[in-house]
């Protein structure tokens, strides 16, 4: 299941890099501590309204545009099967459970920079989304958006 804040996330690191401008320099200008913009960005932590927009200012841009690029990324998602429905957790027996658990852990603890099979691509022509699955219960949801200069960005 594809989670909002994770989307949110990426759209921010992604405009923050198209800038090239360091988190510190964002975090300052928007008054929010540097570890917590990492956290927002990372898709680990909830913003509120008044610190999307605060960040925004800071990237100067508009909160409407940020949500627009969110709201474009999740519609084109929810047309690929399968990205933006809960798992259903089902009944595993005991030793299946520790097989799977040991399996979730090896995949957990592989090389960095090793990338997840994508499961899923869909592009509307402005944006492209993939899916990639790192693990039974985690998918990742990278969007690539292409801006009307010409210029590229992925999140």
């Amino acid at each position: 299941m594809v989670l909002l804040r994770r989307v949110i996330g990426d759209a921010l690191r992604a405009r923050r890099q198209g800038q090239h401008r360091t988190l510190r320099e964002v975090s300052t200008a928007a008054n929010v501590s540097l570890g917590y913009l990492s956290e927002i960005e990372r898709g680990q932590k909830e913003a509120s309204s008044e610190l999307l927009a605060a960040i925004c200012e800071a990237l100067g841009a508009r909160l409407s545009e940020l949500l627009g690029e969110v709201s474009s990324t999740l519609q084109l998602a929810e047309g690929m099967e399968g990205v933006l429905v809960p798992v259903e957790p089902s009944p595993v027996p005991a030793q299946e459970a520790k097989q799977s658990s040991g399996a979730m852990r090896a995949a957990a603890s592989a090389p960095a920079g090793e990338t997840a099979p994508v499961r899923q691509v869909a592009t509307d022509g402005k944006v492209s989304v993939s899916v990639h699955q790192e693990t039974p219960l985690k998918a990742t949801l990278r969007a690539t958006r292409k801006r009307d200069r010409g210029v590229v960005y992925a999140a």
